[in-house]
């Protein structure tokens, strides 16, 4: 039953945004839910953005808010960032959809191969596709048909694990493991070996809560599926952005495959995956290859020249491994401030998280898995957002933030009181528990 402050705080959010709604009212009846993104809904409706600057996002009701979602790590770069929107306009103005090579496909891909330690690459429209493209040389590569994934998993709408195997993902012959349980997921290694194609896992689950894989299991997993001849396959869609070359890298391993997307496309639509030339190659059809069996694969947009451009820019002239090294110490200490305010309020609530990617949770100690996960106060983190929302905050409803390099620190200080006024309004109200 749903909390009798929670029902407030939303009537409270439907009061403040007249507008919102009629456009989420009209948008129903074309789109089913009023979008098409289901990560989006929430009660009683989501927010219309109409503008964005920088880490500032501006709705269709006249609200400014402080734009900590970074759009599920996709907004790396703030709104409208000039360096990249000034060379895809100028790319434009000379070229568009050509049904052929540009340089800017070669161009990104050494920066790509450089920065994250990858003998080669290829390009999709998302991350999504990527992990479905990497899967596919795996199963082409192995000849095995099971992929070994993780509950509370997410590699995109057709590989969610949340729940374990989503009905709708792709038929593939999955083997689910528990996140951060070592003996376990070995155990199921060896007993899977012979038919185990890959094993996929996120060195921290991003739509699973922000929970960072422990170093021993990271790197155990991936040692024993190189034992049993798998795959291993590192889902750095989100978390390439850690350190100067990814999460895994800073775990020390160094996989098969890794899988890119959000951020290197400054905006755009973007997706690649990479890794060893033994297994990328499969996909070289060129006549100098010579391959008597090679893996098709299409996609009109795989290299277009926005995203092209645009990851160019990304890599090369705004997000070097310098700043992507200052950007996680950056990250690292303002979860540590979030994890200080949340202390501080003698709530249920904590954070989890690396870098510059974190979630709140209704919990009282950070979550290791999806078990933990579903301990979470669904009422408690609901009002929480929306006490955020309220006080200019935007984050996600299941918790996360995420920094862009355009955050400033009177920003990332006005969250951290805005979250002090959150926590402390439902202290006063007397309607959540304390720690215990």
């Amino acid at each position: 039953m749903t909390s009798k402050l929670l029902t407030n705080a939303r009537g409270a959010f439907a009061d403040r945004n007249p507008n919102s709604r009629k456009y989420y009212d009209e948008a129903r009846r074309y789109l089913p839910g009023g979008h098409t993104r289901t990560v989006l809904t929430h009660a009683p409706f989501p927010l219309a953005f109409v503008a964005g600057n920088e880490s500032w996002l501006h709705d269709a009701d006249g609200h400014t808010y402080i734009d900590m979602l970074g759009d599920y790590t996709a907004g790396l770069l703030g709104h409208s960032e000039h360096r990249v929107i000034d060379a895809v306009s100028a790319a434009l103005k000379i070229n568009t959809s050509v049904g052929g090579i540009h340089p800017a496909e070669g161009t990104l891909a050494k920066l790509m191969c450089e920065r994250f330690d990858l003998d080669r690459v290829r390009f999709t429209n998302s991350g999504s596709e990527a992990n479905l493209m990497a899967i596919t040389t795996a199963l082409q590569a192995t000849g095995r048909d099971k992929i070994m994934v993780f509950h509370g998993g997410y590699h995109g709408g057709l590989l969610y694990f949340a729940s374990g195997v989503a009905p709708w993902n792709a038929p593939y012959n999955f083997v689910v493991a528990p996140y951060n349980d070592v003996d376990r997921a070995s155990e199921l290694i060896f007993e899977h070996g012979a038919t185990l194609a890959a094993v996929i896992m996120e060195p921290m689950l991003g739509s699973g809560g922000c929970v960072p894989a422990e170093k021993i299991f990271a790197q155990r997993v991936f040692a024993d599926a190189k034992t049993v001849g798998a795959v291993t396959i590192a889902d750095e869609v989100m978390t390439s952005r850690h350190g100067a070359s990814g999460l895994f890298s800073l775990l020390g391993v160094r996989p098969d495959i890794s899988t890119f997307g959000k951020y290197i496309g400054g905006g755009f639509s973007f997706g690649a995956f990479g890794g060893r030339a033994a297994l990328l190659d499969q996909f070289d059809t060129s006549p100098e290859a010579g391959r008597d069996r090679v893996v098709a694969h299409a996609g009109t947009f795989n290299n277009n020249i926005s995203s092209m451009t645009a990851g160019c820019v990304v890599l090369r002239d705004i997000f070097t491994a310098e700043v992507a090294v200052r950007h996680t110490s950056r990250g690292e200490e303002f979860r540590e401030a979030v994890a200080a305010v949340t202390a501080r309020s003698g709530l249920p609530v904590c954070v989890s998280g690396f870098g510059s990617m974190m979630s709140l949770h209704a919990l009282s100690h950070p979550p290791r898995n999806a078990v933990d996960m579903g301990l979470r106060d669904a009422d408690l983190q609901e009002t929480i957002f929306l006490g955020l929302l309220e006080r200019g905050v935007y984050s996600a409803a299941r918790g996360m933030m995420n920094l862009s390099i355009t955050v400033t620190d009177d920003q990332l200080a006005a969250v951290l009181d805005a979250l002090t006024e959150t926590l402390a309004s439902l202290n006063r109200d007397g309607h959540c528990s304390p720690k215990r």
